[in-house]
């Protein structure tokens, strides 16, 4: 098994707690998530409180937005870490963490995601290098929650 880290950082003209409620509410990831348009079809279920630790959110979509869910394990004012769940296409379970430091009127946010490549997912490594799948999308959703961000707290 091989391990794999990817991450992605932006600054938002936000403070920190306007850009952490827009990532502890899985309700308001429709508007700045970078999977969220592959199916306007997709099925979504949110259980749990609204937002903060034990919040859940599963999707079901076609075979580009797959199937999966995200349930946060850990928040406060720095942080919030998330246990995501992959379905379909594959199965795997990786580790999803943002952080928010305030760098003065603005916060930087990281969006980083862990995990472990294992069975099918260990053969795809081999072609297909982790950063350069998601990466992009990390960077288009951290733009989109940056334009969500700034347009709520202004």
């Amino acid at each position: 098994m091989s391990n794999f880290t990817v991450s992605r950082s932006t600054t938002v003209a936000a403070p920190a707690a306007a850009v952490h409620a827009h990532v502890d509410d899985f309700h308001r990831w429709v508007a700045w998530s970078p999977w969220e348009g592959l199916d306007p079809a997709m099925q979504r279920t949110y259980t749990g409180p609204d937002a903060g630790v034990g919040a859940h959110y599963a999707w079901q979509g076609n075979s580009k937005a797959g199937a999966g869910s995200m349930e946060i394990t850990a928040s406060d004012p720095a942080a919030i870490a998330i246990t995501l769940a992959f379905l379909k296409p594959w199965k795997a379970t990786n580790q999803v963490r943002f952080t928010f430091e305030p760098a003065g009127d603005a916060t930087t946010v990281t969006w980083t995601m862990e995990g472990r490549h294992a069975g099918l997912g260990k053969v795809f490594a081999l072609f297909m290098n982790m950063d350069k799948l998601v990466g992009k999308d990390f960077e288009k959703g951290l733009a989109a929650l940056k334009q969500q961000a700034e347009s709520s707290a202004g």
